[in-house]
């Protein structure tokens, strides 16, 4: 099995639009100002990027469930 990092990083941006857009929403309707969820989503869009990125790539190094 073999996962090229091009399809990583497209996992990665793809589950990024949608997380940050719940994040965004959430802290809007919790502090009731938009401009507050836009912060935090903008913040949490580059920090979890990286995170799963790397998370992604050593799970690939790791076998554990695979089978040939």
């Amino acid at each position: 099995m073999f996962a090229s990092k091009t399809r990583s990083i497209l996992k990665t941006l793809s589950w990024r639009i949608v997380g940050t857009l719940d994040t965004m929403f959430l802290g809007w309707i919790i502090t009731g100002d938009p401009t507050v969820g836009l912060k935090i989503g903008a913040l949490e869009l580059v920090t979890k990027f990286v995170l799963y990125y790397l998370h992604e790539r050593i799970w690939l190094k790791n076998k554990y469930g695979i089978k040939k």
